[in-house]
């Protein structure tokens, strides 16, 4: 390591202590959800050829990330790993991406990690073995006292709407509610509470790294009063230091939810 980069560490290191010291008493989110994008443009400007390279780098991202939201006292994280869009993917791309998903499942359903995992999206559409090893890591941690972790794979917000219509219109059809009376009862909470997310705070905060600045799909229902905060950081690349300014962006706003 050059003396240049032992001085940028440094900085970096004092940096990160002034941002954590001014985040000491601020409200900070409860709920915290991340699109993990900028795997394949960091694998590129790396000099990679295999763009799973970027894939398998953000992959570790992912427990640190974990760990900085459990040292800010986040409760939930929702990270966005894969849409259904990304299902059309050539095979090439997409059957490794698939084996590592399933690696980070597994092991943040390993021992010693405390996290409470979720599967979220249509599991239906993705290879059955993915969906099992996404099914087996939410029953091995069923009983944790950690954070929930939310794994969004084949997920897509729109169907996640449509899903919760559908549930919903089962239920009541079930009951023998009649269409006209559902029709007379209907409120959004009644669909709030059959979507992936039931029984979960909405997101707070949602952070989308690589400068992309849209939410591809990504809890369109929740994000109704979210705060949203983008960075030109790739995911593979995205530190501590960028999560406590996002930390502190989110705490320098005031949140009005339309009052």
């Amino acid at each position: 390591m050059g003396a240049r980069q032992k001085v940028r560490d440094l900085l970096t290191v004092v940096y990160e202590r002034r941002l954590a010291r001014a985040l000491e008493g601020a409200e900070l989110p409860r709920h915290v959800g991340v699109l993990a994008d900028g795997n394949r443009r960091w694998a590129r400007a790396s000099g990679f050829e295999d763009v799973n390279d970027g894939h398998r780098r953000g992959a570790a991202t992912i427990v640190d990330f974990l760990g900085w939201c459990d040292e800010a006292g986040v409760e939930v994280v929702t990270i966005f790993l894969l849409s259904t869009d990304n299902l059309s993917r050539p095979e090439p791309e997409l059957t490794p991406l698939l084996r590592i998903i399933e690696d980070v499942a597994t092991d943040l359903a390993g021992p010693g990690r405390h996290w409470q995992l979720r599967a979220m999206g249509a599991l239906e559409v993705l290879p059955p073995e993915t969906a099992a090893v996404l099914k087996q890591a939410e029953e091995d941690t069923r009983d944790r006292l950690g954070a929930t972790v939310n794994l969004a794979v084949g997920y897509g917000g729109r169907r996640e709407i449509a899903d919760a219509v559908r549930s919903l219109l089962a239920e009541h059809a079930a009951s023998g509610t009649t269409i006209d009376e559902l029709v007379d009862a209907l409120e959004p909470d009644h669909i709030a509470e059959h979507l992936y997310t039931r029984g979960q705070p909405d997101p707070d905060l949602v952070i989308r790294t690589s400068g992309e600045q849209r939410m591809s799909g990504f809890l369109l229902w929740q994000t109704a009063n979210a705060e949203f905060h983008f960075t030109d950081v790739y995911w593979p690349d995205f530190r501590r230091v960028d999560f406590l300014r996002a930390l502190r962006d989110y705490a320098a706003r005031h949140r009005r939810f339309g009052a």
